[in-house]
């Protein structure tokens, strides 16, 4: 049985932490990642595995037609998953256009590739392509109820929007072709070497620094965080066990409103870092975000019951060792500049 993988976005943060996780699991598996290194994605993240003899890199572009044909022409792939995507919430309402070309015509590029490619090889019902999406494409919810698998998609910003398009294609190759598709949304992720314009590295950061630590609005916005490493192991059994065409969400169970989060962090670096003043002197609040969403909650009973699978780090927990983490990596960077 062929196990060459192709990973997409995998300097990433959630691509970079399954590609540690899934190397360490499943030595007989080759990765393929291939990966545009924007801004948001490091090869320091993968600094560690750049010389497996299972693991190759190669810098390229989801849209770049001709790439994508290439690399399934050059190997044998027999899975695709796909975790490349302009992903930050901001950038999306500054200019759209960066979020259609990768999240919506990237998509495309990848799926017509891999279609192109397993169905001359008689197999395109048999090697899977796994889609990574986001929980915002079913939109916002009020005080009570959670998103499940059958909520209708309502994006609110051009981020989620892309998302729910590429969401909706990677369906119609299934519906359309028989392809082998899965896709997986889940919760607001939290770990190391997510990028720091994110809230919690974000918080961490403007903590570490003295500056001012922004809170959108009055920081009542409610989110669900999941440890990206309970996510790793739910896309594990996602690729590897659910039926074709299926569509699983990734819930942590740890909503938490921003100023609660932002919060819990500040008593973390306090404990850390004990100064005469609280961290907590430093949160600013700022103009809201417009459309600015207002809880996210995910159901993930289907992939407890069907799979198996729960959560196992609690955000107490996870959150200690993240800001551990990213207080190493800043001393660390400081004392390599100094």
């Amino acid at each position: 049985m062929n196990k060459t993988l192709l990973i997409t976005g995998g300097n990433g943060f959630i691509g970079s932490n399954f590609i540690h996780y899934f190397l360490k699991k499943y030595p007989d598996y080759r990765l393929i990642n291939v990966d545009k290194l924007t801004y948001a994605g490091s090869k320091a993240n993968l600094r560690e595995v750049e010389s497996f003899e299972n693991y190759h890199f190669i810098q390229g572009d989801i849209a770049d037609e001709s790439l994508m044909k290439s690399i399934f022409s050059i190997y044998d792939i027999s899975g695709v998953i796909h975790f490349a995507a302009e992903s930050h919430v901001d950038r999306s309402i500054e200019n759209a256009t960066s979020f259609i070309e990768s999240n919506v015509l990237g998509t495309t590029t990848l799926l017509q590739a891999a279609r192109e490619s397993w169905e001359m090889k008689g197999e395109l019902a048999t090697r899977r392509f796994h889609h990574i999406s986001t929980d915002e494409v079913y939109g916002s919810l009020g005080t009570d109820g959670k998103f499940n698998e059958e909520t209708p998609y309502d994006p609110r910003n051009p981020y989620s929007a892309s998302k729910a398009s590429a969401n909706m294609l990677v369906k119609s190759f299934g519906n359309t072709y028989g392809m082998n598709i899965v896709i997986s949304s889940s919760s607001n992720n939290y770990g190391p070497m997510q990028h720091e314009e994110k809230l919690i590295p974000t918080i961490i950061s403007k903590s570490l620094k003295g500056e001012p630590i922004p809170v959108y609005g009055d920081g009542k916005n409610v989110r669900d965080w999941l440890h990206v490493q309970d996510h790793c192991r739910a896309l594990d059994l996602i690729f590897h066990q659910a039926n074709p065409t299926e569509t699983y969400n990734i819930g942590g169970g740890n909503e938490v409103t921003n100023i609660e989060l932002a919060m819990k962090i500040c008593d973390i670096l306090d404990h850390l870092n004990p100064e005469n003043h609280s961290c907590k002197e430093l949160i600013a609040f700022t103009k809201d975000r417009p459309g600015h969403d207002s809880r996210y909650a995910v159901d993930d009973t289907k992939l407890r019951k069907k799979l198996g699978w729960a959560p196992t780090v609690d955000l107490d927990t996870g959150l200690k060792n993240t800001v551990e983490w990213y207080v190493e990596q800043w001393e660390l960077t400081t004392q390599q500049s100094l």
